[in-house]
């Protein structure tokens, strides 16, 4: 879910270039890109795409000069919360969340950000409070994958009850979020509302590139409506597409539930 949880848009180099050549017939302020922080931001901005594509080394250089620049820009303190959660310091990333919290208290991302590593660290229901915090702010852009998040973490704290309320919220709110459309579908299979099940699945399998967990629900949707031509064909597309794969080993073992 890396992407999912970036405060930030990426920031594009072509919009980088404008912000370096200050013109008087465009009224832009002389300079203007010397500002603490301003170079803050838009070190910040491109560590988030280094960040995005996995360039973690060159992400944290980016965030080293943004809080050198400006040592109160909060979402500096965020990003670098994210990277040290993707390099395993999981004690300098609360320690930058923390700092990120304390500088921008009500700040929606930066409560989605902290949250998530909260829930990636076994705290699940410290987690929740934090996207709820998020969720407080009517300004928040994209509340729907703070409602998505709260529900991954709910199952994952096993409280599938939360979790689907949280899930059927972030569907209100936006329709195609896969990441929702596979869990509740998990959910609905699970309580043999099947039609629903199948619908849900159908939707994410459309959406995007079909996965392991998601053919896998497909293949047992179809076993329980007694398609026995289209369980085949998942099981095929299981088994050459992912071999590898745990849902795999279950269907070879028969586990379907």
């Amino acid at each position: 879910m890396r992407l999912a949880a970036i405060f930030c848009g990426l920031l594009a180099l072509a919009g980088c270039a404008s912000d370096k050549s200050p013109s008087v017939e465009t009224g832009t302020i002389v300079g203007e890109v010397d500002d603490p922080r301003n170079r803050a931001r838009v070190h910040t901005e491109l560590a988030g795409a280094y960040y995005a594509r996995g360039g973690m080394a060159i992400a944290l250089q980016e965030l080293r000069t943004a809080t050198s620049a400006d040592s109160n820009y909060a979402p500096a303190h965020s990003m670098l919360g994210l990277v040290y959660m993707e390099l395993k310091e999981n004690q300098l990333a609360e320690s930058s969340f923390e700092r990120a919290i304390s500088l921008s208290p009500n700040d929606p991302d930066i409560n989605h950000n902290y949250g998530w590593f909260l829930c990636n660290s076994g705290r699940e229901k410290e987690s929740i409070k934090l996207f709820v915090q998020a969720l407080r702010n009517p300004l928040y852009p994209t509340p729907w994958r703070s409602y998505s998040a709260a529900g991954v973490c709910s199952l994952k704290g096993g409280n599938p009850k939360d979790a689907e309320e949280f899930f059927q919220r972030a569907l209100k709110l936006e329709p195609d979020d896969p990441s929702s459309l596979i869990r509740l579908g998990e959910i609905r299979y699970r309580q043999n509302n099947i039609d629903e099940a199948r619908r849900l699945v159908s939707r994410y399998n459309k959406l995007i590139s079909p996965t392991a967990e998601s053919r896998w629900l497909a293949l047992r949707i179809e076993r329980r409506l007694g398609e026995r031509v289209a369980e085949q064909a998942f099981a095929i597309q299981l088994r050459r597409r992912f071999p590898g794969s745990a849902e795999y080993r279950a269907l070879q073992r028969g586990q379907y539930d």
